[in-house]
């Protein structure tokens, strides 16, 4: 059932998702600056593409260490990307559970707005 759902999520939007992380990751690795962005949005691609049977964790959950400045670029991506990310992720999840067919990819939506707000530091871990 997950494969299902996972499947018809890319068609309908979890591609164009996938690219669009992707394209920002290729952006910011461009920039010796932008290479933690660059990384977490590589990291992040694959589940905005099949975010159903997936979750994302803080990096310590999953045993790892967090790198020194993970809250400061954290804070300066809220600021220049994260709001932005996350309200358009928020209204599409709004705006998709309106209706009963589109609740669960709603919820995906929501799930992105999470990892939109504050990328670095997260892992995917499969449920």
């Amino acid at each position: 059932m997950i494969f299902l759902v996972n499947l018809l999520w890319f068609i309908c939007g979890g591609f164009l998702a996938w690219l669009g992380w992707m394209l920002a990751g290729a952006a910011l690795a461009i920039t010796v600056v932008g290479l933690p962005w660059a990384f977490a949005a590589f990291r992040i691609a694959p589940f905005a593409a099949w975010p159903f049977g997936r979750t994302l964790v803080d990096a310590r959950v999953v045993g790892e260490g967090r790198i020194v400045g993970t809250g400061l670029a954290n804070v300066l991506w809220i600021i220049f990307a994260g709001f932005w990310l996350t309200l358009a992720h928020i209204v599409a999840g709004v705006s998709l559970c309106l209706t009963i067919i589109g609740i669960p990819f709603g919820l995906a939506h929501f799930k992105l707005a999470e990892v939109s707000w504050a990328p670095l530091g997260k892992r995917i871990v499969h449920r």
